[in-house]
């Protein structure tokens, strides 16, 4: 191994290409070195991107050229498949999330990993969202009191259906925004509140010709006694605050969402102390009764799970996801599932 490490990505559509690409390739530690997709059009649009990157047509290639490590974006009913072979191959493995259809298959991959003494991490990237960062400092001040109850949404407007297995498929694609945004909120209430003793979830399919769920609603209840209630939408045209913690003391309020998405898209690069930084308009707000006081925002910084990566391989540092907190979300996930279908309160 040298001293970059030589990374592979399998997939190029939004994960492969939006988030994941563009930050192995700024990061001072890794090499992008090659990029499995057999589409023509992606083909091009990665030499367009990364001109120094070579395209593969299949995993096989991409495992020849020996990388050190391996990101897996493909469409989700396929992480698990990919992993286990990046795994077997001697590779070091980061999955995009949901890390695996089943908390099941995540357990088998977790210990493949172990058995090969290698890095298994899962691409919960939304844990240094400028936001989420920005809650986690305000409940360390104390100012809110005894918090009880938190609310997160992750709500968009998006009222025709694609012509794609997110919004297509089912279960065994782990299709859907129970998975896809779900994912990402409920790993959020669990980083900041603890193990979960209970889920009651409203898992819906409203847009015509859908099959995956396009509006759902998920309450948990933590084993602390505080309250997750998690939105997430395809169908708000006006979405609600991102955040809302209640506490006995006071409540913080924020609006608007990380600027990294969508800076990203746009082509921007996270070098240099700019980025991850939200405009002062949409900062949080701490409020009691009688006082507002506004909260300036912290900056994200998705590169920070990068470096953790690095340290990870290099220097046998932890992980920055720990894939194990990755199947207490997949276990929520199901229990969520399991409510909606039986309108039942799930205990885990």
């Amino acid at each position: 191994m040298g001293d970059e490490l030589r990374v592979g990505i399998v997939g190029y559509g939004l994960g492969g290409s939006v988030f994941h690409a563009p930050l192995i390739a700024t990061h001072r530690g890794m090499r992008l070195d090659a990029v499995v997709t057999a589409n023509p059009e992606r083909r091009q649009q990665v030499q367009a991107d990364h001109p120094d990157t070579a395209t593969v047509d299949d995993l096989d290639a991409l495992l020849a050229r020996k990388p050190d490590l391996v990101v897996v974006a493909t469409p989700n009913r396929a992480h698990a498949e990919v992993a286990a072979a990046a795994l077997d191959a001697g590779c070091h493995v980061v999955v995009d999330k949901p890390f695996t259809p089943t908390a099941e298959q995540g357990r088998a991959l977790i210990d493949h990993a172990a058995n090969k003494g290698l890095l298994l991490t899962v691409f919960h990237n939304r844990r240094w969202d400028s936001d989420m960062r920005t809650v986690r400092a305000v409940l360390e001040t104390g100012d809110l009191g005894e918090v009880h109850r938190f609310e997160s949404r992750m709500e968009r407007w998006s009222p025709e259906a694609k012509p794609t297995w997110r919004d297509s498929g089912g279960a065994e694609d782990a299709a859907g925004l129970l998975y896809d945004l779900g994912s990402h909120l409920i790993d959020q209430a669990l980083v900041l509140f603890g193990p979960v003793a209970s889920v009651y979830a409203e898992v819906d399919a409203l847009r015509e010709g859908v099959r995956a769920d396009d509006d759902t609603f998920v309450s948990l209840t933590h084993t602390s006694g505080v309250r997750s209630h998690l939105w997430m939408s395809k169908l708000a045209a006006r979405p609600g605050p991102r955040f809302r913690v209640l506490g006995n003391k006071a409540v913080f309020t924020k609006y608007g969402i990380d600027p990294q998405e969508d800076d990203l898209r746009a082509g921007k690069r996270p070098v240099d102390d700019t980025w991850g930084r939200e405009i002062e308009l949409e900062w949080g707000d701490l409020s009691t009764a009688d006082d507002v006081e506004t909260v300036p925002t912290e900056p994200g910084n998705y590169l920070a799970f990068y470096d953790g990566v690095v340290k990870s391989v290099t220097k046998g540092a932890a992980p920055p996801v720990d894939p194990a907190d990755a199947v207490n979300g997949l276990e929520i996930i199901a229990a969520a599932q399991r409510s909606a279908a039986n309108q039942t309160v799930e205990r885990l």
